[in-house]
This record gives structure tokens, C-alpha cells and sequence, in this order.
């Protein structure tokens, strides 16, 4: 049978709808739909080399490699939005060179194939795929982004150190002290082998103490080695971005508030706090993880611990390095602005803060997650090894950590259960947002959110209904069937603090958070005596958390007190001051 019908019109038609059914079955996460844009513009150029299906095969493997060579399919969920600029520069380049390539091959078949044998047809059909395919690299490598991170592992160990005994403690300096030398000790003796075989053979590493694990960069070899180590209980992908556009930063829509109290902290009773018992945050470190934080925005400019002691123990920043703080985003800025920002916008205004950068284009893995958890535990100056250098008589009381890491970050669900349960030991409050999947039940399923050892936090109206995008419970992830959220607070349209001085409201379960974290530094600072008290003030702010009594009408409203939806209700800081100073 014919490969052709000699019609190079109809061949090209036909040719382009087989591409586009094909294209519509390769690739996930969207890249289909680049490929059905792309795809059908190289048809032509394959039917002028036909019959030679070896070159039109050759021809076709430019496809996929032209449609994708500029990103990563993965890249095009909703949990990096920001890709689409650069995905569809992408597909444009491409689509280019399909043209050119189609426009080009029926030309020279034209004028030089015409009437030439099948040899010829195929001589021109190798040297037309060659030039195609040296103009696509040419391009990748002129105006693409090459992956430069290689494959990265993270390696869980399994004798992990046991510091419960130090939640006993009573002097927190020495609670946290012990904690860190125990977590370090431990750390550095189980892992000597693992350091030295790696040394020995020049593979790179990175230890860590919080959780005993390793992120290792190697590929199949090295994975395979691993998993023959008795001392290691698992590994999993510690994947990195490809080396996209740099972010910039995203101000608000507004250059001032005009400092009366916001309705979010109204709400909670926050400025009832300030008002009646003269409290606002006082001698509390809050530290945060997150995108970054403008360091030079006036409402929280103030409030960093380094703006008179300088950046070392205060700041760090394990994707870039930068040596002050800055956030390339605005996330994290506009959620510090919610736990202590001036102006009316924060929770507790006269807090201090430190900060660390685990999230780029709001994606990062579990060894930059646990970067930051350790800065938290015991901050070290610019340049420091973690292991050695950590000073824990700075560990911050309270964290803020507005963000999740799924599968596709690498982490399965306990992939750092062991950092969070050992923060709580060493006496600091993790708080954490619940996560933006609901209103469906079992929706809190990713790091941290769904540990017992953190607080977590689902999201309200100003009304008092559930934000229909808060995660809900039960946890089934880790098949533990717990409860989560703990509680929840205003998250929907919350206004505060963002890049360049600027202001605007953002929504999600990621502002509900912060809200808690200074209710916990309201409460610490009014009543010291329950600073590291994990317990203890968890249940206070359990017991004066106000009834919900908003819209239960859609999504999962499982449980009784608490619900898989909403927890104990919504959360009160001003009772909880009230009480806990009664004590």
C-alpha cells in the first residue's frame, strides 16, 4: 500500500490530524493542550518526506522534545500558575519552527524531489530533519532554560533520635540546647559511614539533625545504592526547579492603610488584647518559612530581630543565598504582615521576627522545607553549617509555615513527621495552614498539616463561613483517620502587607494561619509561664475558641466538636488572654 496518495495537500491534512490525536494521548498536566497547538504545524513537513518513514519518524521525534524543551510538564499545575508565561513563549518558538520546517521541506521537495527517486527523498528527509533538529537545540540553549539541578534524593533514615525527654524541661534555654545537641549528636554518628562513602566517591550531600536524613544528589545508581543500606528506610524524590525566569516581586494594589484595626483581627479580638490588657506581642520571636519577607516594608520593617543586630541568626535563604531579607513573590510578606504588621493589619504588632526562603515560584521539596524548619530550632549565622554553627538560645518561640508539600514536592506524608514532632519536643508552637483542596473530606493530606505535633489552621469568611477552598479531614493520608483542621480563622480576602510598601487582600488557608501564630505570641506574652508549653496552650485556645455557626450547606461537614471542617470552632484571642492571665 501507498504511505502517500501523492497529494501532498491531503497527505499534510491528514498527516496533522493523526499528530493531533496522538498529541492528545502524550503528556499530563496540561501539556496536551500545548501539544494539540503545537503538534499539527510540523504535519507538512513530515509528508514532504515521505515515503522514508525513517526520516519522518526522526522528524517527529522533534515533537515532544520542541514542545516541552523549555519547561517542565509538571510545571503547568495549578501549584505554579506562573509557568504559563513561559510555557506558551515556549509553544510560540515552536510552533516557529514547525512552520519554517513544513514551509521549508515542501519547497525542497518541490524544486529538488520531484521527480527523484526514493534515495533522493530520503537523503533530503535526513539532511531537512538534521537541520531542524540543530536549530531547535541552537534555540533551547539561546533562549530555553536548561535543567541544571540533576536528580536530588532525599534519604530518611531509620534510627531516628528519640528528644522526648526533653519536653520535661523546664528552663527553656536548656530544653532547647539539649535538643539541638542530641539531634546533632545523633545525626553525626549515624550518618559517619553514609558521609564518608559519599566523600570517597565525590558524590554531594547534605546532612541533616532535625530529621535524621540526607539529600543526596545521583541518579539511578546512587538510588539503588541506598536502598542497600540497612541504616536507610527510604528514599524519595527531592525534585528542584529547572532554572525558569527569576520571580519579581508583586506589590499590592494600594500604597498605605489608613491604620484603623482590619476586620480580621476585630473578629479574632485581637485589638481587644492591645486595648484591656496592654499586650501586643512583647518579647516573642516569630519565625516564618516561606517565600521571603520585605525587609524594608514599613509595617513590619521594624519588627525583624536583625534591623539592629545584623542578618546572621536572623535571616536565611537556602535557594539563593541572598544575605537580607527580600521575597522575590509577596506571599510571604503579605502573611507576616497578618501575624505582626503595624498599621492595624496584624495580630500582634510589637512581635519580632526572623525569616527563611523555602519557597520558590511556590514550589520547593522536603530538604528545603527542613532548611528552614532547622534555622527555626537553632538559627546560625550567614555561611554556617547547620550541624555545628546552630545557637538554639535564638530558636524562635512560634512558626508560621503557610505552605504544603505534595507529591509533587517529593513528600509522601510522613516525610517530615519526625522534624515536626521534634520541634514540639524542643518546646516551639508549629503552626500550620491546613491547605486549599476542600470543601471535599480528606483533603488534608500533605506535610505538615496533617501531623498531630502541629496546629492547623482552616479558613473563614467575614461572615463566619467556611472558605469552600479550606482543606477538610479526616486524615487519611497516613491512614491515622485524625481530625484536622484544629481550628480556623479569617482567610478569605485578608488585606496586609506586600512588596515594594504596598498593601492588598489576598484569600487562602496560607492568611488563615498567620492569624494563629499571633494568637499564640499574644498569649506567650501576656503569660510567659506557658512559653514551650505546647500542651497546655493548645488546649487554652481549644477551650476559647467560639462556636462555628456559619454555612454548612456544601462541602464536608463531618464530626461533631470537633469537625473535619472546622475543629473546635473559631479561634478567640481574646479569651484565651482573658484565661490564661486568670492562671
Amino acid at each position: 500500500m501507498s504511505a502517500t496518495t501523492e497529494n501532498i495537500f491531503m497527505d499534510g491534512i491528514g498527516v496533522s490530524a493523526v499528530l493531533a490525536l496522538l498529541a492528545s494521548a502524550f503528556g499530563y498536566d496540561g501539556s496536551q493542550l500545548l501539544l494539540l497547538v503545537l503538534v499539527p504545524a510540523f504535519g507538512f513537513a513530515i509528508t514532504a518526506v515521505l515515503p522514508s518513514r525513517i526520516a519522518a519518524g526522526t522528524a517527529t521525534g522533534i515533537l515532544a522534545f520542541a514542545a516541552l524543551a523549555f519547561f517542565d510538564p509538571t510545571e503547568l499545575t495549578i501549584v505554579l500558575g506562573d509557568i504559563a508565561g513561559l510555557a506558551t513563549k515556549a509553544v510560540g518558538i515552536a510552533l516557529l519552527i514547525g512552520w519554517t520546517t513544513s514551509v521549508a521541506a515542501l519547497i525542497l521537495r518541490q524544486i529538488n524531489v520531484a521527480g527523484a527517486g526514493a534515495g533522493v527523498k530520503r537523503a533530503v528527509g535526513w539532511v531537512g530533519a538534521g537541520v531542524v533538529w540543530l536549530s531547535v537545540i541552537a534555540i533551547f540553549f539561546l533562549f530555553g532554560n536548561p535543567g541544571n539541578y540533576g536528580d536530588r534524593l532525599f534519604v530518611i533514615l531509620k534510627d531516628q533520635a528519640d528528644i522526648s525527654a526533653v519536653a520535661e524541661i523546664e528552663d527553656r534555654d536548656k530544653r532547647l540546647a539539649l535538643a539541638y545537641e542530641q539531634l546533632t549528636e545523633h545525626a553525626n554518628t549515624t550518618q559517619a559511614e553514609m558521609r564518608q562513602f559519599f566523600d570517597s566517591v565525590g558524590v554531594e550531600y547534605t546532612p541533616y539533625y532535625l530529621e535524621n536524613a540526607m539529600e543526596v544528589q545521583g541518579g539511578t545508581l546512587v538510588r539503588l545504592y541506598l536502598l542497600t543500606r540497612p541504616e536507610v528506610d527510604r528514599v524519595i524524590p527531592s525534585p528542584r526547579l529547572r532554572a525558569a525566569p527569576e520571580d519579581s516581586p508583586a506589590p499590592g494594589y494600594i500604597s498605605e492603610v489608613d491604620g484603623s484595626v482590619q476586620w480580621n483581627i476585630s473578629m479574632i479580638g485581637a485589638d481587644k488584647v492591645w486595648d484591656e490588657f496592654n499586650v501586643q506581642g512583647e518579647g516573642i520571636v516569630v519565625g516564618q518559612s516561606d517565600s521571603g519577607v520585605d525587609g524594608n516594608h514599613p509595617a513590619i520593617a521594624n519588627q525583624y530581630r536583625g534591623a539592629n543586630s545584623g542578618d546572621d541568626y536572623n535571616w536565611f535563604d537556602p535557594w539563593d543565598a541572598t544575605t537580607s531579607p527580600n521575597d522575590e513573590g509577596g506571599h510571604g510578606t503579605h502573611t507576616m504582615g497578618t501575624i505582626l504588621g503595624s498599621g492595624g493589619i496584624g495580630v500582634a504588632p510589637k512581635a519580632q521576627w526572623i525569616g527563611c526562603v523555602n519557597l520558590d515560584r511556590n514550589l520547593a521539596n522536603p530538604a528545603l522545607y527542613l532548611d528552614c524548619m532547622q534555622f527555626m530550632l537553632a538559627p546560625f549565622p550567614q555561611g554556617g553549617d547547620p550541624l555545628f554553627d546552630g545557637d538554639p538560645t535564638q530558636a524562635v518561640h512560634v512558626m508560621n509555615n503557610s505552605w504544603g508539600c505534595p507529591s509533587i514536592e517529593g513528600c509522601d506524608p510522613n516525610a517530615l513527621l519526625y522534624a515536626a514532632n521534634n520541634l514540639r519536643d524542643a518546646g516551639i508552637f508549629v503552626v500550620v495552614s491546613a491547605g486549599n483542596d476542600g470543601p471535599s473530606c480528606e483533603t488534608v493530606e500533605s506535610p505538615l498539616s496533617l501531623y498531630d505535633s502541629v496546629f492547623s489552621v482552616g479558613a473563614i469568611d467575614q461572615f463566619g463561613n467556611m472558605a469552600d477552598f479550606s482543606s477538610r479531614g479526616p486524615v487519611t493520608a497516613d491512614g491515622s483517620n485524625r481530625n484536622k483542621p484544629d481550628i480556623v480563622a479569617p482567610g478569605v480576602d485578608i488585606m496586609s502587607s506586600l512588596p515594594e510598601g504596598t498593601y492588598g487582600s489576598n484569600s487562602g488557608t496560607s492568611m488563615a494561619g498567620p492569624h494563629m501564630v499571633g494568637v499564640v505570641a499574644l498569649i506567650w506574652s501576656a503569660q510567659p509561664d506557658l512559653i514551650g508549653d505546647i500542651d497546655a496552650t493548645e488546649q487554652l485556645i481549644i477551650d476559647t475558641a467560639q462556636p462555628y455557626t456559619g454555612n454548612t450547606s456544601f462541602g464536608c461537614f463531618t464530626g461533631d466538636t470537633p469537625s473535619h471542617a472546622y475543629g473546635y470552632g473559631v479561634v478567640d484571642v481574646y479569651e484565651a488572654v482573658k484565661q490564661a492571665l486568670e492562671k
